[in-house]
């Protein structure tokens, strides 16, 4: 390896770096804001959208500890596999409380805002992903380029049951749009689950 190409290397891993920061930074905000609104709005879609950015939020640390620190991502990638299973089973559990009237989904402009903003955001942090792993090969990076991508779709669902509910007060929009998000979560703990030992180039 020449070391113009080791100091281009050196200077693609700082960018992923930097971007799994970035990454960290926003799932943080995104999940605490998402299960706190949640939680006082009893709103099923924000609790599963906010349980997944959680699990993200173990996938973005997972690959920046890949970049930084060559650590081995299959075995923690299990581990959120599972935890997305486990989660897919609260958010359906929920959501068929709030259908039977045990607890009604109350309107969140908060809510709204907070999965406005990531269906915005995500869509971007993924594109730039895809590009880091393409130069890189890491297929590490290229899963979770396809979980924020995954967010940003996420994100449209759950903000339309909450949009409805809050313009028209159609309460059983919310757990309809989380039971919605559920085919997506599972198909994401899938991946996980089958996670094999990756390598990459830098």
């Amino acid at each position: 390896m020449t070391t113009a190409t080791a100091v281009s290397l050196t200077d693609i891993s700082r960018r992923v770096v930097r971007l799994q920061i970035i990454t960290l930074v926003w799932m943080s905000v995104e999940a605490a804001a998402s299960l706190g609104t949640a939680w006082h709005a009893h709103s099923p879609a924000l609790f599963g959208f906010g349980g997944d950015s959680l699990i993200e939020l173990l996938s973005a640390a997972v690959v920046l500890w890949r970049f930084r620190f060559h650590f081995e991502e299959a075995r923690a990638a299990r581990i959120a596999g599972a935890l997305l299973f486990a989660l897919t089973g609260l958010v359906v559990l929920t959501s068929v409380l709030n259908f039977i009237g045990y607890r009604e989904a109350q309107r969140s402009l908060i809510g709204i805002s907070i999965l406005l903003s990531a269906a915005i955001a995500m869509p971007w942090l993924a594109n730039q992903k895809r590009k880091l792993a393409v130069v890189t090969s890491s297929a590490a990076l290229k899963a979770d380029a396809a979980e924020s991508a995954l967010c940003g779709y996420m994100a449209w669902i759950a903000l339309v049951g909450l949009a409805v509910n809050a313009v028209w007060g159609k309460s059983w929009a919310d757990p309809a749009a989380a039971l919605a998000l559920t085919p997506l979560i599972l198909r994401e703990g899938w991946e996980a689950l089958r996670t094999k030992r990756v390598c990459c180039r830098c």
